[in-house]
């Protein structure tokens, strides 16, 4: 496809002659376009120097121009004050000359050929795909660079060619383009990427966007493509693409592509390499002045001789000063030296979420030791196997044990620098991996927010999440080290939104830490569940939020009441790493942007060899700074893997490679774009399934999906399928079928997922993320019953497709409501049938054999207060699991 509008100038000397120009193009275009509307030649004085600014605009605003309607071509003779030479533009429509034509006028008007030399000649003909060396080069240069900040594989470059047996004066056979496709797979050397050869493109292509140019290397259109001079004409920087040439030029044939380096240059222009390689480290690395590190229990400390008769911990009626919660953990100390605990030992604690939790966690630390979290929901072969692997003197179920004991001895405790606690997280073997977080690590995080999220001890926090999840570390410490009052959120409470909505209120909890799955389960209570006045601090990590549901959240917590924060972390590098405000404009966007790091923190964004990409490309996030925890316990093999020197710190300080994919941006901020192990190969193709699901919440019907990809174990490729999962936005109307389309017409052909599955909620880790081990089998379940309860209804409850059986009517809910209090049993067996998609149920049924979690016993506690039976709790579907013993309890009304 030719261009719509190019151009072309010529320097001609300073005495050329107006007239004789004039001459040459009436009498060339009478010879070429008989009986079409000639060319006349414009002139005009521009009143500065051809090398001034001024000079520079006013050719590049004739450029520019486009040619009058009707005319093939369009000339404008410059003259400049002075000896200066003139600039002749000549600018023409690309259907009807093409860019070697353009050059063949010009060289007629400056009588280097005669009119009749040229013979014109309709087109356009065939390219011709022969390339010489250097434009394969620079080709291959561009397609390099543009691969590196897409990430991409296979990048395709459209080259200027001429047409194929073209006469050598002719105006009019269009020259055309080849597409230059280059392969950046893993294992390509340099010698397989010069060696591609282009090929035509197919009929009705549109060119590819990164496009070199017609060369003018002799003045006849001979020379060699060339690099736009428009620095916005390609989506890289020029002079990255020419640094990436100058590699190519000489390199070894056998050289892996993935040793070239768009941020490297040759060594003419090491200077300027180093120059750009370190501003791009820079966009990682905040400033900030470097503080003593202070122990957790130091800083504790200091709060409680500051404000010791303070709230310092709320769990259920009873509330601890901060005095007295430091008397309770100096007891408990007592109790760990009386057991055998010494400095440096690890101690488990598995306790439920409560005061005494909390006080074994200080207590633990005033003992010297580091205490490894436990989480009693888990089942009991994971705690031991946990407290194996951690090698611990002492678990703590039973606090009641550690006390009446003398005082311990006074002495020393260790440095800022020594291990705080141990946390675990999960291993691609099956085995969990130990994180050891020293005490600087955290005071430096609560140090690094502290201003910014303006954390006084005025403010009110909840603990929500497991010890056993670091996100804990934040809270806990968060609160208790700048002298808050920290409110625990007993078990029961955290899986019922309702329930948990109500403690946030009675309690005036200020700032409070979720996880983006368990925030839309409590938007949705919020929607019924009156104000929160107090409420001025969200704080959203744990994984990755999109940003578009939580627009009804702004509507009724403005963002200058209220304001949510964005933190992407990791366990490695102590919880937290970045920071984003999010508004209502990131919401509207659905942004990505996890933000920039904290102070203390850095970020880079590296590729394979630990060189730095260019801006916005992608590459794996690693982290530096005050955050990096000490290393795996007891690991030493991922620990060197995972834990790297920084070549960059004088001190020795290490990074942790995270695994994580990601990019940033010229702003400093960074993307956060999934995991590097996520990427998968579907019919050859390699795919990120956070892609797919980006696309899927794309979809105004869609508030929540999620993308499996199974079918590989045999090896058998024509196995390998792509399901998705979604739940329904507020008030849509599901329809799998259609959300499927609309995926097929975003998505490559690879890339649509096989089948699209309709659930009232996805299923959750106890650390409220997702879990994939828990989705159903695809399109196995059929949407559930529609509930009344607009908070339910909204977040749980698709209506059914039309290709399903439609949900009762209304007049069917009341009349099993009727009859509920004679048939509880057969009302609860078909509210179990909706909810699980099953055609049978039996009286032996085990809720969570099912499938079920706790976003389902929410939907089924719903239906049954809509279908007339008591509400059903949680906690009663752990004592009576199977749909008989329910039924018999309801009976009973326990």
């Amino acid at each position: 496809m030719p261009p719509a509008h190019h151009a072309l100038i010529v320097r001609l000397p300073p005495d050329v002659a107006e007239t004789a120009l004039a001459d040459a193009l009436t009498t060339a275009a009478e010879l070429w376009w008989p009986g079409e509307r000639r060319p006349r030649l414009w002139t005009e004085t521009v009143p500065a120097p051809d090398g001034s600014g001024t000079g520079a605009r006013r050719r590049a605003a004739e450029a520019r121009r486009p040619v009058a309607p009707g005319h093939r071509l369009r000339a404008v003779l410059l003259r400049y004050p002075g000896e200066h030479p003139a600039d002749l533009v000549l600018t023409a429509d690309g259907a009807a000359l093409d860019a070697r034509s353009l050059r063949l006028v010009a060289r007629v008007l400056r009588g280097d050929l005669a009119p009749d030399a040229l013979t014109p000649l309709d087109g356009p003909l065939p390219p011709d795909l022969c390339l010489d060396g250097e434009t394969r080069r620079l080709a291959s240069a561009l397609a390099v660079t543009v691969g590196r900040y897409e990430g991409a594989a296979s990048v395709r470059v459209a080259v200027p060619v001429p047409a194929r047996d073209r006469p050598p004066y002719a105006l009019g056979a269009l020259d055309g383009y080849a597409v230059f496709t280059a392969d950046l797979s893993p294992g390509r050397t340099v010698a397989d990427l010069l060696a591609t050869e282009p090929t035509a493109p197919a009929e009705g292509d549109d060119p590819p966007g990164p496009a070199l140019v017609a060369g003018d290397a002799h003045g006849d259109g001979d020379g060699p493509a060339g690099l736009p001079t428009d620095p916005d004409a390609l989506p890289v920087p020029v002079h990255q693409v020419s640094f990436v040439r100058e590699q190519l030029t000489g390199s070894a044939p056998n050289t892996p592509l993935s040793a070239l380096d768009p941020l490297n240059s040759a060594e003419s222009a090491e200077q300027a390499q180093q120059a750009e390689q370190a501003q791009q480290l820079a966009l990682g690395t905040p400033h900030r002045a470097a503080t003593a590190p202070l122990r957790i229990d130091e800083v504790f400390a200091a709060r409680v001789a500051a404000r010791p008769d303070a709230p310092a911990l709320t769990a259920g009626s009873a509330t601890l000063s901060y005095a007295e919660l430091d008397d309770r953990a100096e007891e408990l100390a007592d109790g760990l030296y009386a057991h055998g605990v010494r400095p440096g030992d690890l101690v488990g604690l598995c306790l439920p979420r409560g005061a005494d939790l909390v006080a074994a966690m200080l207590a633990v630390l005033k003992a010297d030791a580091v205490y490894v979290p436990l989480d009693p929901e888990h089942p009991a072969d994971r705690r031991e196997r946990t407290a194996r692997d951690a090698k611990v003197r002492l678990t703590v179920d039973d606090p009641a044990v550690l006390t009446g004991h003398p005082r311990r001895p006074a002495a020393h405790r260790g440095p800022a620098t020594g291990p705080a606690y141990v946390i675990h997280t999960s291993g691609s073997t099956g085995r969990p991996k130990g994180v050891l977080v020293p005490h600087a690590n955290v005071t430096a995080l609560v140090d690094a927010v502290r201003d910014d999220f303006a954390l006084s001890p005025d403010d009110a926090w909840t603990c929500f999440h497991s010890a056993a999840f670091d996100f804990s570390v934040w809270e806990i410490w968060g609160a208790l080290l700048t002298g808050a009052r920290l409110v625990v959120v007993d078990h029961w409470t955290s899986r019922h939104p309702e329930d948990f909505h109500a403690l946030l209120a009675r309690e005036r909890v200020s700032v409070l830490s979720q996880t983006p799955s368990a925030f839309t389960l409590l938007a949705a209570a919020d929607r019924t569940g009156g104000k929160l006045p107090a409420l001025r601090l969200v704080v959203l990590g744990g994984e990755p939020l999109d940003a578009r549901p939580l627009l009804a959240w702004f509507d009724r917590h403005p963002e200058d009441r209220c304001r949510l924060v964005n933190m992407y972390g990791i366990t490695e590098t102590t919880v937290h790493v970045t920071a984003a405000t999010v508004t209502r404009r990131e919401a509207l966007a659905g942004s990505r942007s996890v933000g920039r790091p904290l102070p203390g923190w850095s970020v880079r964004v590296l590729d394979p060899h630990g060189r730095p990409v260019p801006p916005g490309a992608p590459g794996e996030i690693v982290v530096g700074g005050a955050g990096v925890a000490l290393g795996y316990l007891n690991r030493p093999a991922p620990t060197a893997e995972r834990f790297v020197p920084d070549p960059l710190d004088p001190a020795g300080r290490r990074l942790y490679r995270s695994g994580d994919l990601g990019r940033l941006l010229p702003d400093g901020t960074l993307e956060h774009l999934g995991r590097i192990d996520d990427q998968v190969k579907v019919r050859g193709f390699r795919i990120e399934p956070g892609e797919i699901r980006h696309v899927l919440l794309e979809d105004p019907a869609v508030s929540a999906a999620a993308v499996t990809v199974t079918g590989g174990a045999s090896g058998d490729a024509a196995a390998v399928r792509i399901d998705a999962y979604v739940v329904p936005a507020p008030g849509a109307v599901p329809d799998p079928g259609s959300v499927r389309d609309r995926a097929a017409r975003l998505l490559p052909p690879h890339m649509v997922p096989a089948t699209v599955t309709s659930l009232p909620a996805l299923p959750l880790t106890a650390n409220g993320k997702l879990d994939p081990a828990r989705l159903p089998a695809p399109g196995a379940r059929r949407p559930p019953a529609p509930a009344a309860h607009p908070a339910r209804a909204a977040l749980l409850t698709p209506p059914a497709p039309a290709a399903l059986p439609a949900p009762p009517a209304p007049a069917a809910g009341a009349a099993e409501a009727a009859e509920a209090a004679e048939a509880p049993a057969a009302v609860l067996a078909g509210i179990w049938r909706d909810v699980f998609g099953v055609e049978e149920i039996g009286p032996d049924d085990d809720f969570w054999d099912l499938g079920g979690n706790s976003l389902y016993a929410i939907r089924i506690g719903t239906l049954a207060r809509e279908r007339g039976l008591p509400g059903v709790a949680l906690r009663q579907l752990y004592l009576t699991p199977t749909l008989g013993a329910l039924s018999e309890a309801l009976a009973r009304g326990v």
